[in-house]
């Protein structure tokens, strides 16, 4: 199991690695969250100590802290609205790039930034690709108010649902102070269909399913880095 774990973060790390090569002196780059999004931000902060000059826009205070420790200097949206590129992580990819993300808790933040994003490069490790969605729980965050009745349409859609928990046994909270619904719908048939379903329920304030956001996905599989473009 160590093994394995290991494998998968030198996979992570070189993918997020190989990802650098997207960003150029002067850009607006949006930070990812998650573990292979934290590489990409180590990487790049060598990368500005030896004089790249670039701008962050995290997508979660976390990597938000991490990218501010390291000496990438930070922004916001209310100071750039145009990203030249975003590097982040995702649970799964499909061959259609399709993503599911927000394993991390950030999808809301990450999709945000996704969509003022220029370039969107997914970093991942191998067991990350899938033929279909739906292994991983599709993340659902949602308003405090209507956490029952959301959790009993997403039922009837089929889905298992699931509070999701914090390492302090409560209910995990988000940036913006929702709770999510960790949804096992099994494997999905219609990503498209779902993720319009979903963004349609009153109460649902966003979803891990990313359609037609990803430019780039670089996984690493070993020591090969393997590029797909939409």
């Amino acid at each position: 199991m160590a093994n394995d774990q290991e494998r998968k973060d030198q996979e992570k790390e070189a993918a997020a690695r190989a990802s650098l090569e997207f960003v150029k002196d002067g850009m607006v780059v949006g930070l990812g969250t998650g573990s292979t999004a934290a590489y990409f931000i180590k990487l790049l902060a060598e990368k500005v100590k030896n004089g790249l000059h670039v701008r962050g826009i995290p997508t979660s205070i976390h990597s938000g802290e991490l990218a501010k420790s390291l000496g990438i200097p930070v922004i916001t949206l209310d100071d750039c609205q145009e990203i030249a590129v975003t590097v982040d992580g995702a649970d799964e990819v499909d061959p259609q790039l399709r993503l599911i993300k927000g394993g991390g808790g950030a999808m809301l933040r990450e999709k945000i930034v996704a969509s003022a994003t220029k370039q969107q490069i997914i970093v991942a490790d191998a067991s990350k690709q899938v033929k279909r969605l739906g292994k991983f729980p599709v993340p659902v965050e949602v308003i405090r108010f209507a956490e029952a009745l959301v959790k009993k349409k997403l039922t009837e859609l089929g889905a298992q649902v699931s509070v999701r928990v914090g390492p302090d046994g409560k209910p995990f909270v988000t940036d913006e102070d929702h709770h999510i619904l960790d949804c096992r719908f099994g494997e999905i048939p219609d990503a498209d269909a779902l993720a319009r379903k979903l963004s349609d329920m009153p109460g649902i304030v966003e979803h891990g399913l990313f359609i037609g956001m990803a430019s780039v996905v670089l996984f690493a599989r070993g020591s090969e880095i393997v590029e797909l473009r939409r």
